[in-house]
């Protein structure tokens, strides 16, 4: 009998959550993500001193004669986060997830030339742009990012995103895919309630439950990226999500499991869910927003977040530059 991870991998796709180029070569998965914390922690890492060490003489070329050290760091950011992501691509087939600065996370204008910055230098180093997804954050000034970035054959996976609010949204921009955030919204419910919740009764479970079966019930073409587990048990019971990313450690987990894993996410049962379709504008989406205060604490959690993690790597950026 196959183990969970092969039963999985037959109606699920499986992207590697991790920026460690050698998990990536071990576990090797269609796809794969990166995000400011991770690329912080593998830039740490002793076997990733040469990528740092390129992207940094790289950025000194971007910079100019005389640029002083945190403007070449800045440029270094970038190069890095491309560094690593080339690398991944060297593994994985499909397409590796590359995030925008999140302090640019209300800034829809400061997102789009980001982005466009990001697939340029992809494409100069010969990836094609259907090869990379932008990871933006799902404010709504970042949707609205994504959507323009659409146009433009930029494609976008939006990220720290915890509410069907931000989900419909990003369907009615057109955004190539969605990663909800399993574990962070089962941290809340934690912290909030004061108990652990069983895997078949995870909110984080239920949420991407939700998002998955309105997609299909309405036939929205966004893909659904289930996204930050805490335990197999919330990946099993989201067998038959679009993709789900997971970090290397549980996918050993589920490769050590035998049994017979059940698909609980299916198009065919959603068609025939009763479910109500919303169209949501600025004002809708501020509103359910407001009334969701554990959306609200985590998109705001995870922005200032990512954002500590990209100063800490510039500061060290600048500390090595000089």
């Amino acid at each position: 009998m196959s183990n969970l991870r092969e039963q999985l991998e037959s109606m699920t796709v499986i992207v590697a959550d991790t920026g460690d180029i050698k998990s990536i070569q071990k576990v090797t998965p269609r796809d794969a993500t990166t995000n400011p914390s991770l690329i912080l922690k593998a830039a740490e890492m002793a076997e990733y001193q040469d990528v740092v060490d390129g992207a940094i003489a790289q950025a000194r070329q971007d910079a100019g004669e005389g640029a002083d050290a945190a403007t070449i760091a800045s440029h270094a950011m970038d190069r890095l986060a491309v560094a690593f992501g080339l690398r991944i691509l060297e593994i994985v087939p499909g397409r590796v997830s590359t995030e925008v600065d999140a302090r640019l996370s209300f800034d829809t204008d400061g997102t789009i030339a980001k982005a466009r910055h990001l697939i340029g230098l992809y494409e100069a180093a010969g990836i094609a742009r259907g090869r990379i997804l932008i990871k933006i954050a799902s404010t709504w000034e970042g949707i609205r990012a994504a959507e323009v970035l659409e146009q433009e054959g930029i494609h976008c996976n939006l990220t720290l995103l915890f509410g069907l609010h931000q989900a419909i949204a990003c369907a009615e921009a057109g955004i190539t895919l969605i990663s909800p955030f399993v574990g962070r919204i089962l941290d809340w419910h934690k912290q909030k309630h004061g108990r652990d919740f069983a895997p078949a009764e995870d909110p984080g479970v239920a949420s991407v439950t939700e998002i998955y079966n309105y997609y299909k019930k309405f036939g929205y073409t966004t893909e659904v990226m289930g996204a930050s587990f805490r335990n197999v048990g919330e990946i099993i019971e989201l067998a038959g999500c679009d993709l789900l990313t997971i970090a290397p450690n549980f996918l050993d987990e589920l490769a050590g499991m035998t049994g017979t894993l059940e698909r609980k996410l299916d198009p065919a049962r959603a068609a025939d869910a009763p479910i109500e379709k919303i169209t949501v504008d600025r004002a809708t989406f501020d509103a359910m927003h407001a009334a969701d205060p554990m959306a609200t604490d985590k998109l705001a959690e995870g922005i200032e977040k990512f954002s500590a993690d990209i100063e800490k790597l510039e500061q060290q950026l600048v500390a090595r530059i000089g």
